[in-house]
């Protein structure tokens, strides 16, 4: 089994900033890219941002400038800081993982379990 669990998330007024993290445990040989998607009401999913195992970014135009994404190898853990947040990234973020769980195993897609982010005066 390969577990996900974010932490970070909760209320915070507009302009103001948060540090989600998402911790991958269990059994897994190896974590490809991990990224954070959001999802607000009546809404899809969407990406926010991604990151390489090497480092490499992309991100959504809505965030260029105000998120960054990082990670730690070691910890197989990702960050997102988010900085001067308005209303409309009020949603729930879910990180993902693309893990090989063995060494012939293909890799696969998990989930964490979403942490809720409000932004509100």
């Amino acid at each position: 089994q390969v577990q996900l669990v974010e932490s970070g998330g909760g209320l915070v007024l507009p302009g103001g900033s948060l540090r989600l993290s998402c911790v991958a445990s269990g059994s897994i040989f190896s974590i490809n890219s991990m990224g954070w998607y959001r999802q607000a009401p009546g809404k899809e999913r969407e990406l926010v941002a991604l990151i390489t195992r090497g480092g490499v970014t992309n991100y959504a135009d809505f965030v260029k400038g105000r998120f960054a994404i990082s990670r730690d190898n070691a910890k197989n853990t990702v960050y997102l800081q988010m900085n001067s947040l308005k209303p409309e990234d009020t949603a729930v973020y879910y990180c993902k993982a693309e893990c090989r769980r063995y060494v012939i195993s293909n890799w696969a897609d998990y989930w964490g379990q979403g942490t809720q982010v409000t932004v509100s005066s």
